[in-house]
């Protein structure tokens, strides 16, 4: 039997820590815009390294991209693509699923 690579993929991105909370985060930010402070600030117990990283990964994926607008001081925010907008929608019934059978 073969693993469907389309799943292996998905998970690839999703299976690593943040990764799906960052998009999910992103996902619930006015536009899908938010800035680094505001994500290290919301999402707790991650570290700033671990953060960069993350957003780098996610970008590299084309899930995210980092604008950048020019001005004093210089403001950097990161904004869901396409790619990472409809992958929110994917993660909905995940979400759903884990309300359902997550009574704790």
């Amino acid at each position: 039997m073969k693993i469907c690579p389309y799943l292996q993929y998905s998970f690839a991105i999703l299976g690593k820590k943040w990764n799906g909370l960052i998009i999910h985060y992103l996902s619930l930010c006015p536009n899908g815009t938010a800035h680094f402070s505001e994500i290290k600030r919301d999402l707790t117990e991650i570290t700033p390294r671990a953060l960069s990283l993350k957003l780098t990964e996610l970008i590299d994926h084309g899930l995210i991209e980092k604008k950048v607008t020019s001005g004093t001081p210089v403001m950097i925010s990161y904004e869901l693509t396409e790619k990472g907008r409809s992958l929110t929608v994917a993660l909905e019934p995940i979400q759903k699923w884990a309300q359902h059978y997550n009574k704790q």
